[in-house]
């Protein structure tokens, strides 16, 4: 499927990919005969809105913002079960597949970038079993232990993963000892002839988007979202936490560990710090062109997709 055409719209939280995703696929739809094809639909590669009941904290998108366009690998999987790169790889596969063969372009959006990379590039995801032994030691330390540990052996996998997250640094640490190997030396091979679109922010601008957003998920109800999904739904405040930034931090503040004041001060402070890795993370790719307008992503589309199709 290398000469399948795909476009990746990527870049740090809040940048605003998936309102470009629509509207590029809403472009392509509006002029679909001149392009060749007909139309366009979105693959979500986000490790959060992938579960179920997680909308106001991941920003899941809304039925009303998708605008017609239809997204796939969104509420797929129970909260309560760890969901892997593989497994995402396996299904974003499957999606393009489905996409395709109705002669629609696919469009991968999100912030994960090893998502996106794993379904592009074709990682090659080493099938190892859990070691008991490993994890046992490894479960003794501090997250910010194995987040550090992790750092040290696989830096470009810590660019992509949730310092707070201990169930997917371990797994991830596993990995590593098990192979010898980084994820970014795990053996790949290109799958598709992408189109690289990358949204990213100054920081201090990116820090206001941040308070904005947090202001506006506080009104939508993320407190009794997350309420819920530990009295209705039976999630453990552990594996609350184990989500991260909004999730980790409302959980405290409903454990009564943090004021809502310093909620909000750790939200905002640890998004900004994942959107910097993130950042570092995509800057590693000499493919992405980085936009600051939706005109240009769309001149860009439009220039891919006219080629040779």
């Amino acid at each position: 499927m290398q000469n399948q055409k795909i476009i990746a719209v990527v870049g740090p939280t809040a940048s605003g990919k998936s309102d470009l995703a629509v509207n590029i696929a809403l472009f392509i739809k509006k002029n679909a005969k001149r392009l060749g094809v007909n139309g366009a639909e979105i693959i979500s590669a986000d490790s959060r809105q992938i579960y179920k009941w997680l909308d106001i904290g991941s920003n899941k998108i809304t039925a009303k913002e998708m605008r017609g366009i239809p997204h796939y690998l969104l509420s797929i999987a129970s909260p309560k079960i760890n969901f892997s790169a593989a497994r995402y790889q396996r299904l974003a596969v499957k999606a393009i597949k489905n996409i395709t063969k109705n002669n629609k372009i696919p469009i991968i959006c999100g912030g994960t970038g090893l998502y996106i990379d794993s379904v592009i590039y074709g990682i090659k995801f080493p099938e190892t079993k859990p070691d008991l032994k490993l994890r046992k030691k490894l479960e003794r330390m501090e997250t910010k232990k194995l987040f550090e540990l992790l750092q040290k052996k696989d830096k470009n996998r810590s660019l992509s993963i949730d310092p707070h997250n201990r169930r997917r640094l371990i797994r991830a640490l596993e990995i590593n000892f098990s192979t010898g190997r980084p994820v970014s030396a795990l053996k790949k091979e290109l799958q598709f002839n992408a189109l690289w679109l990358g949204l990213s922010a100054d920081k201090n601008i990116l820090k206001g988007k941040l308070a904005i957003r947090l202001d506006k998920r506080l009104k939508k109800g993320i407190v009794p979202e997350v309420n819920n999904l530990h009295k209705k739904h039976g999630l453990s405040w552990k594996r609350l936490e184990s989500f991260g930034l909004e999730y980790k931090f409302v959980a405290q503040f409903l454990q009564n560990k943090i004021s809502k004041e310093e909620m909000k001060e750790k939200i905002i402070n640890e998004s900004a710090k994942y959107a910097k890795r993130q950042i570092t993370w995509f800057k590693r790719n000499s493919q992405i062109h980085w936009i600051e307008g939706k005109q240009k992503a769309l001149d860009l589309v439009e220039s891919f997709l006219r080629v040779s199709y």
